[in-house]
């Protein structure tokens, strides 16, 4: 059994670092729980000091003599048993932005089949102690600033249960076969959370149920989990070591999820590169994070070029290449090692999610599998998902979205512990979508706004072609959804638009159903289950209801810091999003914009988005996006850029005319220019600095 928690401390590493240097001092943060006693008691903690672990664990005590293997100020305290129940425990201290990166790892071994049960039934307490000793630490550490908000105990179990009710009605949590049940145990015991365990837990549940259609055709779970297995022996074969970063650049297809699977079960990280990225940020998130190996598709083999050299180079997708030597391929990994299996690993995979991030070297946000922050492995990330978004076991999911990005990757994750079939087109094409929908009857889509956008700018007789009555969930996020699209989208395909509001370092904060949008067009959404959204102004204080303040969010998925150093900004264990927003009289949030697009106009804030969205609604417009733009009288102004549709027209001042009639005078653009096409990254984001130079 593996278990990990994750804490960002507002305090420095060496305030940190003494309050948990000392084995003994730390049994102050656990309470009667857990005992340490010092078998050298004279001796100051260093390397090879001895100390008495014991953990109580219902009516057992578990635990035995252990050494300290390490032992690095102010970094990192490690020890293992050499007498006992066998278990290795570590505590690891890295400097981020404003504060301390906290992680506390307890791993421990049972033998046998009964071993592995006994694993589970004691996970949920081993979990409970370290999670509170981490608690603990950062709340003496931190005094009462940056305190997170804390549920009692019956309040945690409480949502706890509510959460397991949802659940089980998805069908995540099923009776089973007392077999499967400890196949299953083995898998969470050997990958704990991960892409790893979820593939193998389907094998154990519905292994003859296809996993992913792609253009090569179906792919089942047990062909699945083993292909990955045999591929996880020959990452270790060529030299891909536990604890090491690979990276991958794939699009949507089995080589994606093999990959992502297979990395976990040979212990290594994985992280996910943009398939939008340009060589030099690839070559400088490599040089930065580090990683070993890296797995991408054929296409893209310029692009890692620089990337590729002094590292492991192998093709997720098997087509051949002009480089010289041909890299090694998954397909060749899985066929070279078809009975073999890496040994179980020390380390639990986590995932390195970069930021969308238009210019300069993107920011790696760790996470894991599912929950993704501190508080893993609290089943709140996905129950807050299905108590909105009623995805079902077993259902066929269009994974539209690029599952390099948190949004695509949150619906694969989700929709592998649903046992989902995903059906899966490498590039984004509207009609092929349709055609997609129509013949595999998609029940459940996975989308970006702008894909939503293309869909409805296809001719009606192209639309009519294709029968998509199969659709009951649309899923959207990524960015906000412009003007009256939700309408547009229902009024053609029904309403079956769930709208989610987060970020890669939030996760989930709200989500807008059907009937929300319906009443409020443009909304992001009430908070979901388990989650806290605060508009707080200047000074940090909530603004009433109605008024524009920065959105600060509050969960157990918020990340633990970025892996190049660096944080988002807390207040009272909340964290910035960096959008601004405000709540209407239901309770529903509306982003208004980022809060560094604010432009000031005369004196007056002025928010792009409300004017791109005043415009989108124009009958002629398929697409708009505003910025400021300096102005010698008024300091900034508005410019828009203006896509129109096929064989539609308009003018600027028609336009803006509209602007003024709906909106303050103010916030009319100066300037709008008609565009053939507004630049995007791969995640639909509109690439603004790329406009400022127009």
């Amino acid at each position: 059994m593996k278990i990990e928690h994750r804490e960002v401390i507002a305090a420095p590493v060496d305030e940190v670092w003494a309050l948990c240097s000392d084995p003994v001092g730390l049994t102050r943060f656990t309470g009667s729980h857990m005992q340490i006693v010092a078998q050298e008691p004279d001796r100051e903690p260093a390397l090879d000091s001895r100390y008495r672990v014991l953990m109580q664990v219902g009516g057992a005590t578990i635990g035995g003599s252990v050494i300290v293997t390490e032992y690095t100020e102010p970094r990192e305290l490690a020890w293992a048993t050499y007498g006992g129940v066998t278990h290795r425990f570590r505590l690891r201290l890295r400097p981020v932005g404003g504060g301390t990166s906290l992680t506390l790892r307890v791993s421990y071994d049972a033998p046998g089949l009964l071993g592995a049960v006994a694993d589970l039934a004691a996970y949920p307490k081993v979990f409970s102690v370290l999670k509170d000793m981490v608690e603990h630490i950062k709340t003496e550490a931190e005094g009462e600033i940056g305190a997170a908000p804390t549920k009692s105990v019956p309040r945690r179990i409480t949502d706890e249960v509510e959460y397991l009710t949802t659940l089980t009605k998805a069908g995540i949590i099923a009776p089973m076969r007392p077999d499967r049940l400890v196949r299953i145990g083995f898998a969470a015991r050997n990958w704990g959370l991960s892409p790893a365990s979820l593939i193998a837990i389907g094998e154990a549940r519905h292994g003859d149920r296809i996993a992913i259609i792609d253009d090569q055709g179906a792919l089942t779970y047990a062909e699945a989990d083993r292909q990955s297995t045999s591929i996880a022996a020959g990452l270790r074969m060529i030299g891909v070591s536990e604890g090491d970063a690979v990276a991958l650049l794939a699009r949507n297809h089995r080589g994606f999820v093999l990959a992502m699977s297979a990395v976990a079960k040979a212990g290594a990280d994985v992280l996910l590169l943009n398939t939008g990225f340009s060589a030099n940020q690839i070559a400088e998130v490599c040089r930065r994070e580090q990683p070993s190996a890296i797995i991408y598709d054929s296409e893209f083999a310029e692009l890692v070029s620089d990337a590729t050299a002094n590292r492991r180079a192998i093709l997720a997708d098997g087509a051949s290449t002009d480089l010289e030597p041909e890299p090694t391929t998954l397909a060749a990994l899985a066929a070279a090692y078809p009975n073999s299996s890496p040994p179980s690993p020390g380390h639990t995979s986590k995932i390195t999610i970069l930021t969308s991030g238009t210019t300069g070297t993107p920011k790696g946000a760790a996470r894991g599998a599912i929950s993704g922050g501190g508080s893993i492995p609290t089943l709140e990330a996905p129950a807050a998902l299905l108590d909105r978004i009623p995805l079902k076991t077993g259902m066929r999911v269009g994974l539209a979205a690029p599952a390099f990005h948190a949004w695509g990757l949150s619906n694969l994750l989700l929709g592998l512990g649903l046992g989902c079939t995903f059906v899966c087109v490498r590039k984004f094409d509207p009609e092929q979508w349709l055609a997609a929908i129509a013949e595999h009857d998609v029940q459940a889509l996975a989308v970006v706004p702008v894909m939503l956008q293309r869909m409805l700018e296809l001719p009606g007789d192209v639309r009519q072609r294709y029968d998509t009555s199969s659709l009951t969930v649309v899923a959207a996020s990524g960015s906000a959804l412009p003007g009256d699209l939700s309408d547009r989208w229902m009024n053609e395909f029904g309403d079956n638009l769930y709208n989610l509001y987060g970020s890669t370092e939030v996760a989930n904060a709200t989500i807008a159903t059907p009937e929300d949008m319906r009443r409020a067009p443009g909304t992001a959404g009430k908070p979901t289950r388990g989650t806290t959204v605060k508009l707080l102004d200047e000074n940090n204080s909530e603004v009433p209801q109605g008024e524009v303040g920065r959105i600060f969010v509050g969960n157990s998925q918020l990340f633990d810091g970025y892996s190049g150093g660096g944080d988002k900004q807390r207040r009272n264990g909340l964290m910035a999003t960096g959008d601004v927003g405000r709540f209407d009289a239901a309770g529903r949030l509306f982003v208004v914009g980022r809060d560094d697009d604010m432009i000031v106009s005369g004196g007056e804030n002025v928010f792009p988005k409300e004017v791109e969205d005043t415009i989108s609604r124009h009958p002629a417009v398929a697409d708009v996006a505003a910025i400021g733009v300096d102005d010698e009288k008024f300091g900034q102004r508005l410019r828009a850029f203006v896509v129109l549709r096929d064989g539609q027209q308009t003018t600027a001042d028609e336009l803006k005319a509209l602007v003024k009639s709906q909106l303050a005078g103010y916030k009319v653009p100066r300037d709008i220019d008609f565009i053939d096409e507004l630049p995007r990254n791969a995640t639909g984001k509109v690439l603004r600095r790329e406009l400022q130079s127009r």
